[in-house]
């Protein structure tokens, strides 16, 4: 079973950030950290749904890498994994 996104919605798993050490040799933990930005797409919905009846494609797809906005999408749990679902207006850029 996977999670299959409705409409423009898009599944982004974030990327791990690495424990990050300081000049001086502090290492700051994940919790002292800033939340990620950046995340991977794991599902791409069909596309917003036009009133002719048409959809929009998309512009990401499975395996992109993305920059999504601070506060954007829900997060959910699924089979022990985090995910965030954002719409993809959300999204701000593809990484390449």
């Amino acid at each position: 079973m996977e999670i299959k996104p409705l409409g423009d919605r898009v599944v982004i798993q974030d990327i791990e950030v690495e424990e990050e050490t300081t000049e001086s040799g502090i290492v700051l933990p994940d919790s002292a950290q800033e939340e990620p930005q950046e995340g991977e797409v794991v599902a791409v919905g069909e596309g917003k749904k036009l009133d002719s009846g048409e959809r929009l494609s998309m512009d990401v797809s499975k395996g992109d890498k993305v920059i999504y906005g601070k506060y954007a999408g829900t997060e959910i749990e699924y089979d022990g994994e985090e995910y965030l679902v954002v719409s993809e207006k959300d999204i701000l850029a593809i990484v390449e």
